[in-house]
Parts: structure tokens; C-alpha cells; sequence
């Protein structure tokens, strides 16, 4: 009697590729919305919790904080470790973490619990993309597959407003953490059984002064890039923040190229197609970092939408950049990868200066104006961060995966935070500059307060001060959409003139 045909692990793995890509990107989308959803739980946590304005922050902050920490750690400890047991324990920590902040009774509740998401997410983020490199060994479906990964990611940061706003209007801010318990719990299950476990063999110690360094120096840059955002560039605190992290990511820089088996190959931005494409990534999450900041507000406090109303509104740009994201691997065969990539980002470019073109005398802008805005934005944004992640990964050699994708991940997760800070202080300044003397001290805080102020005041005299508060904020709005713009001119002229002419990553070395 003959024994069945024992079928190789490698072919196992090849044949089941396309559930990984599944698994992987309903995990991956659970952590882009968890990125934009607490935008719009948080008003309900306040009045429910009410945390001090320090507490407030730290709800904010705490979770890009540690994930932004813990990436280029998280990105080596998958190497040693194992990429599948990490994105698994990842996700165990995301369900504890939601739990946590579902029974939270007191401020540092949630603080603590949103800390443990962004471990997890620093866990999770960098396997996703290092399982796929080693799942799909074809060039043409791996581009397809990082494709997916680059539409799931972006447009799950758009789509965390709309599902939290479905979820937090019927059943309050917990629902918004709930949702992840479920979602992570079948993640584990699914990716238990189905997963393969890849590693990246290293020899020699593990590099815990390397550790130290990438997080002492991570979490400062991150925190001082977001107290811009707050305290403006007048005040010191950011400044000192960031220069703390230029010391000791110098340090750390200086470290792993003396290493013969660095934490981190930084010598992978010596190669000019990996480093125009981290550069793309992150110019281009500076943008639309600050069009979702900016739009959420203006919809919310100078349209008068509720909070699921605001995210329905902004569905254009997402569902663009969903389209763009797919169809990109196919203008990548038939197109030069720098035309492509140019071209999404001058697309990007067109959508964002629109707004300021197309706004009148007294700064009224109406939706049709914004919805073909957002839509251009999507399918700019679309299609060049997803040729940017492509060429990136296809740039970057095997056995170095794992660090290329915490550097993705850096420039996802900071890029956004910049626009945020840069941006939206920019449109914060100029919205205060544009209100009238005679405006209530509080309108001059933010367009909440003015928002607020309204409210309060009511009847024709509220009318009119709401009616000064939305044209002050369109009047700043637009501006640094404008600046946006600008930038994704200076990354497409950079992805024209520095990308390789012969580079074709949707093709198999031969």
C-alpha cells in the first residue's frame, strides 16, 4: 500500500497565499481604523470620564507614542522570534488593551490600555508586511498583495470616523474599543492555523543599547512633532523634544552602521529607489494626515454635521483610494514606475489646492467643491503610496524585510502626525487671525470653542457668530491645503528625477 504524497511545507504555504493576504488585511484594517476612531469617541469619553486636560492628551498621544517607539524593535524581534508568533501576541495585547479601555472608570484606565494598543500595534503592523514578502515569492502577485496592504491601510484611516460614528452614536465611546475584541480574537484563531512562521536568521547578541537608543530617540520625535501641534512653534518644549531625538537617533544611526549584524540596516537609504519611496510615503501622509484632522472639524464645528454625518462626507477619498490602490500594480507593468508614482502624486496635488481655488470672496466652500477634492486626494494618494510601498519592499533585500517595513510604518505613523502638527497649526493660526476683535475670547481658542460658543449664545446672535466661526476656519483651511499641495509637487519632482529609469518591481529577477 503507497503512502500518500506528502505535499512540501513551501507549496503548502504557496497554495494558501491568498487566505494569508485575507487574514492579513482584516487585521491590518483593524489597526489603520483604531489609528482615526477614538476622533470621534472622544467627546463622549470626556463627558463620560472627564479627564483633565493633561489626561486628555495623554488619551491622544499615548498610543502613536508607543507605536512609534516600538517599531524598529518590534521589526528585529520578529526576525529572532518569529514574525507569525509576534503578530499573534500582538494581537493578543490588542484584545486585552480593548477590554481594558471597554471597562475603564477612570482616566489613567484608558491611558494604560491605550499604551498596550500601540505595543500591540507595533507588534503587528511590521509582520503584516514582512509574512507577505515571504508568502508571495512572485514579484507580479507580491505587488498585488502590498497593493491591497497599501489600500487596506489607507483607506481604513479614513473609514475609522465613519464606523466610529455608526458605533458611538448608538452605543457610547466603549463600543468604539469593543469592536476590536471580536476582530483581534478571530485574527488569532485564523492566523493560529493558517499563518506560515517565517524568521530572518541573525547571529551575534541582541542589540539592547540599540533598543534604548531607537526608543529614546523615537518616542521624543514623535511627542515633540505633536507638541508642535499644541503649543505652536513659540514654545520650547517641542524643540527640546526634537532635539533629543537628533541626538540620540545620530547615536543609534552611528551605532548600526558600525555593527556587522545591526538592529536596523539604515544603509538600505543608500539606495535611491528605497529612499525617494520612504520619502513619497511620508510627504504624502504629511497631506492627507492634515486633510482628515482638518475635514473632521470642518465638517463637525463649521458645517454643523454630526460625527457619523462628517465621516459619510469624507467616503470619497477613501473609496478613491481604494480604486487607485488596486488598479496600480497594472499601470506599474505598462508604465515606467516614476511616471506612475509622479503622476499620483501631482493628482494629490490637484486635489488639494482645489479648495483654495474654488472658494469665493467670502470664503464660503460647498460640499461638490470639497467631495471632487477628496476624491482627487484618494485616487492621487492611492495610487503613489502604493507604488511607493512597492518599489520600497522590492528595494529592500530579504533578509532586511523586516526593518524596511518599521521604516513604512515610521513614515505612515509620523508623516501623519506632521501634517497634523504642521498643518493644522498653520489653518489654526490663520482661522484666528481671520475672526473678528469683536468675537468672543473663547472662539479665538479653536473652531470647537467657537462652535461651542455658538451654541451657547444662541438665537441670531449665535447664527451670525457660528456663520464668522466656519468662514475663519475655511479661510485657514484652505491655505494649508495649499502648502499640502505644494509638498506632493516637491515628492513628484523627486520621484521624477531620483527614481531609476530601469526599475521594475512587479518583474522577477532573472
Amino acid at each position: 500500500m503507497s503512502r500518500p504524497a506528502v505535499i512540501p511545507v513551501a507549496d503548502r504555504v504557496h497554495a494558501r497565499r491568498w487566505l494569508v493576504l485575507a487574514i492579513l488585511s482584516g487585521s491590518l484594517l483593524l489597526i489603520a481604523m483604531d489609528t482615526t476612531i477614538l476622533n470621534v469617541a472622544f467627546p463622549s469619553l470626556v463627558a463620560d470620564l472627564q479627564p483633565g486636560a493633561v489626561e486628555q492628551l495623554w488619551i491622544i498621544d499615548v498610543y502613536a507614542l508607543a507605536l512609534s517607539g516600538l517599531l524598529v524593535t518590534a521589526g528585529a524581534l520578529g526576525d529572532r522570534w518569529g514574525r507569525k508568533r509576534l503578530l499573534l501576541v500582538g494581537f493578543a495585547l490588542f484584545a486585552t488593551a480593548s477590554l481594558g479601555a471597554v471597562a475603564a472608570t477612570e482616566a489613567w484606565h484608558v491611558i494604560a490600555a491605550r499604551a498596550l494598543l500601540g505595543v500591540g500595534g507595533a507588534a503587528i503592523m511590521p509582520t503584516t508586511l514582512s509574512i507577505l514578502r515571504h508568502v508571495f515569492t512572485d514579484a507580479r502577485e507580491r505587488a498585488f498583495a502590498y497593493a491591497v496592504w497599501a489600500a487596506v491601510m489607507g483607506g481604513g484611516m479614513a473609514l475609522g470616523p465613519v464606523v466610529g460614528g455608526l458605533l458611538v452614536e448608538d452605543y457610547g465611546w466603549q463600543s468604539a474599543f469593543l469592536l476590536n475584541v471580536p476582530i483581534a480574537l478571530t485574527v488569532i484563531a485564523l492566523g493560529a492555523w493558517f499563518l506560515p512562521e517565517s524568521f530572518a536568521p541573525r547571529t551575534g547578541r541582541w542589540d539592547w543599547t540599540g533598543v534604548a537608543q531607537s526608543i529614546v530617540g523615537m518616542i521624543p520625535l514623535a511627542a515633540g512633532i505633536k507638541q508642535l501641534g499644541k503649543s505652536g512653534l513659540a514654545s520650547p518644549l517641542p524643540w527640546l523634544m526634537l532635539a533629543l531625538a537628533a541626538v540620540v537617533l545620530t547615536l543609534f544611526v552611528r551605532r548600526q552602521l558600525r555593527l556587522a549584524h545591526p538592529l536596523l540596516h539604515v544603509r538600505l537609504f543608500t539606495s535611491r529607489a528605497f529612499s525617494v519611496s520612504a520619502t513619497v510615503l511620508f510627504l504624502g501622509m504629511v497631506a492627507l494626515g492634515a486633510v482628515l484632522f482638518l475635514l473632521t472639524q470642518w465638517f463637525q464645528y463649521a458645517q454643523g454635521y454630526s460625527p457619523l454625518q462628517a465621516g459619510l462626507r469624507v467616503l470619497p477619498a477613501p473609496l478613491a483610494l481604494v480604486v487607485t490602490s488596486l488598479l496600480a500594480p497594472a499601470l506599474m507593468r505598462a508604465l515606467p514606475i516614476r511616471h506612475v508614482m509622479a503622476s499620483g502624486l501631482v493628482l494629490m496635488a490637484t486635489g488639494l489646492v482645489l479648495p483654495w481655488l474654488a472658494q469665493d470672496g467670502d470664503d464660503h466652500l460647498g460640499y461638490p467643491v470639497m467631495a471632487a477634492a477628496l476624491a482627487l486626494i484618494g485616487f492621487g494618494a492611492g495610487l503613489a503610496t502604493t507604488v511607493a510601498s512597492v518599489t520600497l519592499m522590492a528595494a529592500t533585500p530579504n533578509e532586511h524585510v523586516s526593518g524596511a517595513a518599521a521604516i513604512e510604518e515610521t513614515c505612515y505613523e509620523l508623516g501623519a502626525a506632521l501634517g497634523v502638527a504642521s498643518l493644522g497649526s498653520l489653518a489654526g493660526a490663520l482661522y484666528r487671525s481671520s475672526l473678528p476683535a469683536s468675537a468672543p475670547a473663547a472662539a479665538h481658542d479653536s473652531v470647537g470653542e467657537g462652535a461651542h460658543a455658538a451654541q451657547e449664545i444662541g438665537g441670531a446672535q449665535g447664527a451670525s457668530l457660528l456663520e464668522q466661526v466656519a468662514r475663519a476656519f475655511t479661510h485657514g483651511m484652505t491655505p494649508a491645503f495649499a502648502i499640502g499641495s505644494a509638498l506632493a509637487l516637491v515628492a513628484a519632482a523627486a520621484a521624477w528625477a531620483w527614481i531609476p529609469r530601469g526599475i521594475r518591481p512587479t518583474e522577477n529577477a532573472h
